[in-house]
């Protein structure tokens, strides 16, 4: 009796495997970008680079799905020339030392209204720290040529002195010329090319 059930189970536990899908991040039309405090009187906004990396998910069990991206530090930019330079140097991302920031899931928290928080982590400047995205309900499929399409979009607030992001200068009448708290919104489109046809 134990046999034929522990063979059900496998057959069960292949099948689910089967149906997961791996959907890759269109690099083209998604992006990362942030904001920031500058002197505690405005905010400067920027994108961070190229979002590249997979997400697999069966189309069912949403707890189940995986991400795992990547961001090209390196393009950072903020449509300022010397900035930029500033964000790329030691001073803050070290981009010729840390040309990426990574992010790895480890688990998914399902809300009543389809969004989600997704639970992982977080590789900035060397420095590994668990965060959590707020991710809206996936959009519908759409279908071009043989290609299907979905998206979605994630925000999250970090603190850039968690990940060794620390420079700054006090201003006279008090406070900090950048500010520490970040807010990061990912943009994402997925694609998943039509399996190939079976002869």
């Amino acid at each position: 009796m134990l046999k034929p059930l522990f063979a059900a189970a496998l057959v069960l536990v292949m099948a689910s495997a089967a149906q997961a899908q791996t959907w890759t991040i269109d690099a083209s039309h998604s992006a990362a970008h942030f904001a920031v405090r500058h002197m505690m009187v405005s905010t400067v906004r920027g994108n961070l680079g190229k979002v590249a990396g997979t997400v697999t998910f069966d189309g069912k069990n949403l707890a189940a799905a995986t991400v795992d991206a990547t961001i090209d530090v390196t393009a950072i930019s903020t449509r300022e020339e010397k900035r930029d330079a500033h964000l790329r140097s030691a001073d803050f991302f070290d981009v010729a030392t840390y040309p990426t920031i990574t992010f790895k899931s480890k688990k998914v928290v399902s809300n009543a209204d389809a969004s989600f928080k997704l639970v992982g982590d977080l590789t900035m400047r060397g420095v590994t720290k668990e965060v959590t995205l707020d991710v809206e309900a996936l959009r519908p499929v759409v279908k071009m040529g043989n290609n299907s399409r979905t998206g979605t979009t994630a925000t999250t607030m970090l603190n850039r002195q968690d990940f060794g992001v620390k420079w700054s200068r006090n201003m006279d009448g008090g406070g900090f010329v950048v500010g520490d708290e970040v807010s990061v919104t990912i943009d994402l489109e997925l694609i998943q090319a039509a399996a190939p046809p079976t002869k």
